[in-house]
């Protein structure tokens, strides 16, 4: 089994170039790239567990950074396919403005969150447990996700998300754009199937 490069419609992006989604779709691939790469040179390693004990180890944990950023680029990326969508009336939209106390008031917060110092990501999740949102920062890809919870959105907060387009102290305006960009069908289609 080998791991394959999602492709995405990201043409014509309000406030996001061409030139930054092609920089940003590279590093997604090294990310595809990389967990294959590591998949199989486990593989071959173990061939002799124990003389590679210690290397098999490493390559696990690294796999785990690999993989995350894999599947968290996917998450983004899906999330921009085929321009933007507003959110729906409906059970997520309901959600939000339980928790939030209004749909606006949502996406300041998810705004606060994504301005936040440092590098990572803005993560809408769903506790399927309680039934209820919540917007986290994750600092790592495989490091500060609420266990067990269903990612609704994943907005890249590294520098390589914007760095073409919006220096460090423009960020805000990267999130705009995101924002102004999500596919509301994307997610909507995610939190239902967690019915």
């Amino acid at each position: 089994m080998e791991y394959k490069e999602q492709q995405f419609n990201l043409s014509h992006l309000e406030g996001i170039s061409e030139k930054q989604i092609k920089v940003h779709i590279g590093l997604y691939s090294g990310y595809v790239k990389h967990v294959n790469l590591i998949r199989e040179k486990i593989q071959e390693l173990e061939k002799d567990k124990e003389k590679n004990t210690y290397i098999i180890a490493e390559l696990r944990r690294r796999f785990s950074f690999e993989f995350d950023g894999m599947r968290m680029h996917e998450y983004y990326f899906e999330a921009l396919n085929n321009g933007a969508q507003d959110i729906s009336d409906g059970d997520l939209k309901n959600a939000l403005i339980e928790k939030y106390g209004s749909y606006k008031d949502f996406i300041e917060h998810f705004k606060a969150v994504g301005m936040s110092r440092g590098i990572g990501w803005t993560v809408l999740c769903w506790d399927t447990k309680v039934k209820t949102p919540h917007v986290i920062w994750v600092g790592d890809h495989e490091l500060g996700t609420l266990s067990g919870l269903p990612i609704l959105i994943a907005m890249d907060m590294w520098e390589h998300a914007f760095m073409v387009d919006y220096v460090p102290t423009e960020k805000g305006e990267y999130v705009n754009a995101f924002l102004a960009n999500l596919n509301w069908s994307v997610v909507e289609k995610r939190f239902a199937e967690l019915k």
